[in-house]
């Protein structure tokens, strides 16, 4: 069973929208904005917490808000089956639990949708991108549906059982139906359940009672349900023809939307799972460096297969699927088949598979690859197969959907210098960039034909696929010509009707208030703000097209208007306030640009007033945005590109903001360099960049306290640990910590760089060790070739034994910080839980 507890906090990313109330994990990624609440946990920390998936990391699929129900509504939860039935009746969970056999029973779960950000990146299809941890797995607790469907005795003219929920959606609350040969029948596990885990289900997850539709697709399974009927027809809910459907290749979403019909068309239903697999370890942009590495280099990942098949083989390839090589496979749930559990009671009831040979659940499988294989292959990949023959194809299956995709999963493999091996993934979930798929259809190609067979993946050649040019979508009405600045999309007209910005047009929300999926509160909470990114990640041409009729104008974005409203925001604002507003961009100028390393500057904005604060407190962060100067798009205009950075902040700082930027120029490996650095290096004195803020889920108030996920803390010692430009966030703590004359917390600092020159601030950190012996421990590590011979520090990346020694010991009133590259921060946080971190509560990524 899981050993971490739920999550009890409130994330704030929930804040403002009708789910404020739910705990949620901020690991989960998100991967359809603020509202309503779709996530994951990331491929390898989900395939680390093994068979069992803790309830903080289980994926969830939402259509809008949970249901508010609190225990006494749970006590008196009725559930309602009527229709083609000869005896109806209204059961409580306390009959539930009387009345029938109660059980337990491993059941993976996986959505319709999981890998389609691999579908997306081809052609964007009718659904958010889900990645490859769109699955989970739980005791489920309940009873089961052929025991309740054989008490209340269906008709002879019932040939469908309907489900539906409470969940309050514009067309509707969610309902799907089954076959009732196939609801009836036990062999199937259909459960009507109230419990995952040894617990009570969570909001997110249908509390308090759900139904549970083992090896189909995650849509079959109706969340917070209320009333089941038996019926001639199939469930006529809106969302039961309008999801769940595999379209045929050749119709386009915008078609599908078009033409009704193609929903409606029994043939394209989804209810078994296809056999499908994919690669957690290596895990995307893992590095091995082969020469330290021993012999072979363990693959691992999952496979699972629909209707209670079995998968029988797993086989990879590195030589792009000329040959194969058998995996070895273990299958948890068959150990539930060796012992079971029958005592009856009304919790957990019988645990007892030792009678069944379905397979409900995915398995796991590993290869012992040979590290010289690795070396000379450009990717590995891998395919499975149920006992039905089933088996993983080549080639993708687009559909309008994007659902079902199981083409062999693919993780590309880079040569580094130094022999070093990188591993890259096909996409990751969400928004968040990276991946080869992209960086194919970037560079022109076509990224559902990739050739691994020669080169680096994308090198051209006369047999590699091209992707053809996609034709503009227009998202703008005709005769439009009105100029709206930022003051008017800040005005109460438009928070009423819930202006929004997508790629500099402004579009009023309120017109599709009640036709939105997810609802108004969907519309309303990025009301006054720029959502480009979430709107063109999560909605398909056709709805990209349809925005068109919403359009009111153009956002005044370009370099005169930026003058113009630098001018009128300098009337407006209150100097005396900070400088920084959470919804709104704001201008600064460049005033200094000052070198710190061969790839490294500090780039210095003025603000408003020399005595005006930034308004961002230690280890916070803020968006900032700026058009490439040297990257010009299609409108002929530069590419507005933007991300987070950490100040330089100091205690009283007023007037201006330092950001520490490393350059990360154009090489082999990233052909486009770092597209944001670039457009800093760029910059001149005198230029304009835009601020967003303040953001991020910690930050050090003082006095020994730190404030993480909206609640302080007292803490008594702090490990920080860094590497590159991660140091901002890391200075910014130390720098609040040594001068509170108050604070009595004791901090530990881990700095690991390439080389002794990319040690970033070295000089001010040194000083304020020295000056602070006894309560700051200051240690580096190089991890490059050229090492000073002089050099007092460790050498190599961080280990588990470093971190013993220079991070405090794990306990309560004690955190670790880690700012840097995306695969140091991921190392690091398995190290800190392999040395006894709690990762939910005292590890915090900036």
């Amino acid at each position: 069973m899981p050993t971490e507890k739920a999550c009890s906090s409130i994330d704030s990313q929930d804040s403002g929208t009708p789910d404020a109330w739910i705990p949620r994990d901020p690991r989960l990624i998100r991967l359809t904005g603020k509202h309503p609440f779709n996530s994951e946990a990331r491929l390898r920390e989900l395939y680390e917490q093994g068979f069992i998936t803790p309830s903080n990391l289980f994926f969830v699929r939402n259509h809008g808000a949970v249901p508010r129900i609190d225990q006494k509504k749970a006590d008196n939860w009725e559930l309602e089956i009527h229709g083609l039935c000869a005896n109806p009746i209204t059961l409580t969970l306390e009959d539930l639990r009387t009345k029938f056999r109660v059980v337990t029973v491993p059941i993976t779960l996986v959505c319709a949708g999981n890998r389609r950000k691999e579908q997306n990146i081809v052609q964007k299809s009718l659904g958010f991108s889900w990645g490859a941890g769109g699955l989970s797995t739980a005791l489920f607790m309940g009873v089961y549906l052929a025991d309740v469907l054989a008490y209340v005795q269906p008709a002879r003219s019932a040939k469908h059982v309907v489900f539906e929920g409470c969940d309050d959606l514009p067309n509707g609350p969610y309902g799907t139906s089954q076959l009732l040969s196939w609801a009836r029948d036990p062999s199937k596990g259909m459960m009507l359940a109230w419990g995952m885990n040894g617990l009570a289900l969570e909001p997110d997850h249908g509390f308090p009672l759900r139904l549970v539709v083992p090896s189909q697709i995650g849509g079959r399974s109706v969340k917070w349900l209320t009333r089941i009927e038996l019926s001639a027809i199939e469930s006529q809910h809106h969302l039961h023809f309008h999801d769940n459907k595999v379209l045929p290749m050749p119709l386009g979403p915008d078609q599908a939307r078009k033409e009704k019909e193609w929903w409606y068309d029994p043939r394209y239903i989804i209810r078994e799972l296809n056999v499908n697999s994919a690669i957690a370890c290596p895990d995307h942009d893992e590095i091995l460096d082969t020469k330290s590495a021993s012999t072979t280099y363990t693959i691992k990942g999952y496979a699972y297969a629909g209707g209670g098949r079995r998968v029988t083989r797993v086989e990879l390839s590195s030589d792009n699927g000329a040959t194969w090589d058998l995996a070895s496979i273990t299958y948890p749930e068959d150990t539930f088949r060796s012992a079971s559990y029958n005592k009856f009671d009304s919790v957990y009831g019988d645990l007892d598979l030792t009678e069944t040979d379905t397979s409900f659940c995915w398995c796991f499988w590993s290869y012992e690859m040979p590290v010289e294989r690795l070396k000379e292959s450009k990717a590995v990949m891998v395919r499975g197969m149920d006992e039905a023959l089933a088996v993983q194809p080549r080639d993708m299956y687009w559909n309008a959907t994007g659902m079902m995709n199981n083409w062999w999963f693919k993780v590309c493999i880079h040569r580094m210098e130094d022999g070093k091996l990188r591993f890259e993934h096909p996409t990751m979930a969400g928004t968040q960039p990276g991946g080869w798929m992209q960086r194919l259809k970037d560079e022109g190609l076509d990224p559902s034909k990739p050739d691994f067979s020669f080169g680096s993946v994308g090198a051209t050649k006369t047999d590699v696929v091209r992707a053809a040019p996609s034709s503009e979508i227009v998202m703008t009405k005709p005769g439009i010509a009105r100029k709206i600045s930022a003051a008017e999309l800040a005005s109460t007209e438009a928070k009423e009707e819930a202006w929004f910005v997508v790629r500099g047009e402004v579009y009023n929300g309120s017109g599709f208030f009640k036709d939105h999926p997810g609802g108004s509160q969907s519309i309303e909470l990025v009301a006054g703000e720029d959502a480009t990114e979430d709107f063109i990640a999560i909605h398909s041409s056709d709805a990209q097209r349809q925005l068109a009729e919403f359009h009111i104008g153009t956002f005044q974005s370009d370099d005169t208007v930026h003058n113009q409203q630098r001018t009128t925001e300098g009337e407006d604002d209150d100097v005396k306030k900070p400088f920084l507003r959470m919804k709104r961009w704001k201008s600064v100028e460049l005033v200094d640009i000052r070198e710190v390393s061969r790839n490294t500057k500090v780039f210095r904005f003025a603000l408003k007033d020399k005595g005006q604060e930034l308004g961002l407190l230690s280890a916070q962060y803020v968006y900032v945005r700026l058009k490439r100067k040297g990257k010009v798009v299609d409108d002929g205009r530069g590419e507005w590109v933007q991300r987070a950075y950490t100040p330089l902040l100091e205690r009283d700082m007023t007037g201006f903001v330092d950001l520490l930027v490393k350059i990360y120029s154009p090489n082999p490996e990233f052909p486009e360099g770092g597209r944001m650095s670039l457009g800093f290096s760029e910059l001149v004195v005198g230029d304009i960049v835009e601020f967003k803020g303040p953001m991020g889920n910690f930050f050090w108030k003082g006095r020994g306290v730190a404030c993480l996920h909206n609640q302080d803390r007292n803490i008594e010692e702090i490990g920080l640990v860094c590497g590159g430009s991660g140091i901002t966030p890391v200075l910014q703590v130390l720098r609040a910590i040594l001068s509170d004359p108050s604070s009595t917390t004791k901090v530990w600092v881990l700095d690991v760089n390439r080389d002794y020159e990319d040690i970033l601030c070295k000089e001010e950190i040194d000083r304020l060790a020295r000056e602070n012996e006894k309560t700051v421990k200051l240690h580096y590590s190089l991890t490059g070739r050229e090492v000073p011979g002089d050099w007092e520090y460790s050498r190599g990346r961080i280990t588990d034994e470093m971190l013993k020694t220079h991070m405090p010991n794990p306990g309560r009133d004690k955190l670790v910080c880690v700012c840097g590259p995306s695969a140091m921060e991921h190392n690091v946080k398995a190290s800190l839980r392999r040395v006894g971190w709690d990762e939910s509560k005292e590890i915090v990524l900036f």
